[in-house]
């Protein structure tokens, strides 16, 4: 079994909804990727914490076999985060963001970790993501996220990390903005062009859509009929989907659409809960049984009796 390395942010977020407001919940990438990834695969994390980081939160990790060598404790607060959802969950308004300790968080790849041979670089700077890159040491597949912030303040930098990175993951929206192509597919074409083998576009509640080698996989989302919390879904998709490549050591195109249904499987139990609560109450055995529900759901086969051709 391989691992995996993450690097990405640790914090404590604030979130409101409909059903009220929760403070201080545990949040940030780098622990929803991991506390997703943790099913299949060990993961060394690399970010920083303030000195208020909580020893239950570290235990929790601890229990994931989640491994946090790489993580700097510095004094001061740890990266906090709040915001408002709409009433049905498809808008969000930051209401703050304090970087604390993240603010001058430059990422220093533990000699031990770089030849870890599955990175993910989570929502970061791109120049930081380049910086990451250049520490590690002949990865075999290598994922980054990014966001519409780092897309217009710095679009030179993450361009370049994009053509060197093997897999890229972001919105509808992101891909859109990032290619200035009004449709998707088109979008997907134009960015598989700027380097990545694989081209992945979250569509929230419209699911996912794929595009490797010269074949495009769509997967719509699992159907949740109660949403508590979306924040984190993206985050927790993509260490499901890197935990999945790690644990299989497969980059084959059967692999990657495997991988993509356990991230959707992990990010449709993580909108059920408030913060990772739901993240951390179920099993694997609760992802494996949504993992074959999805196969049942988008099941179908040709018959003559009830098709005409």
């Amino acid at each position: 079994m391989n691992s995996l390395l993450v690097v990405g942010s640790l914090a404590y977020d604030t979130v409101e909804t409909s059903n009220g407001k929760f403070d201080n919940l545990l949040g940030g990438s780098a622990t929803y990727f991991s506390a997703a990834a943790s099913f299949f695969s060990p993961v060394h994390v690399v970010g920083v914490i303030g000195d208020d980081f909580k020893e239950e939160d570290l235990e929790f990790f601890k229990k994931r076999n989640v491994d946090f060598s790489g993580v700097e404790k510095e004094s001061g607060e740890t990266f906090r985060w709040s915001g408002r959802y709409s009433h049905d969950f498809s808008s969000r308004e930051t209401l703050f963001t304090h970087l604390n300790v993240f603010e001058h968080f430059d990422p220093k790849i533990p000699e031990s970790l770089r030849k870890t041979p599955f990175v993910f670089l989570a929502n970061i700077g791109p120049q930081l993501q380049l910086n990451v890159l250049n520490q590690i040491d002949q990865p075999k597949f290598v994922a980054l996220d990014t966001m519409n912030y780092w897309i217009d303040r710095s679009i030179d930098s993450l361009e370049d990390v994009i053509s060197r990175v093997d897999g890229l993951i972001i919105n509808d929206e992101e891909a859109k903005q990032l290619t200035g192509k009004t449709n998707l597919v088109t979008a997907m074409l134009s960015l598989q062009q700027m380097g990545p083998k694989v081209i992945i576009v979250k569509k929230g509640e419209h699911g996912v859509m794929m595009r490797m080698n010269d074949e495009f996989f769509f997967l719509p989302a699992f159907p949740v009929d109660k949403i508590e919390d979306p924040t984190g879904a993206g985050d927790t998709f993509a260490g499901g989907y890197m935990g999945y490549l790690a644990y299989s050591d497969h980059l084959s195109e059967l692999a990657h659409r495997n991988a993509v249904v356990f991230g959707s499987a992990l990010a449709s139990y993580c909108v059920e809960g408030i913060g990772p609560k739901k993240l951390k109450s179920i099993s694997k055995d609760d992802v494996y049984h949504r993992y074959r529900t999805f196969q049942k759901l988008t099941h179908f086969e040709f018959t003559e009796k009830n098709v005409e051709h």
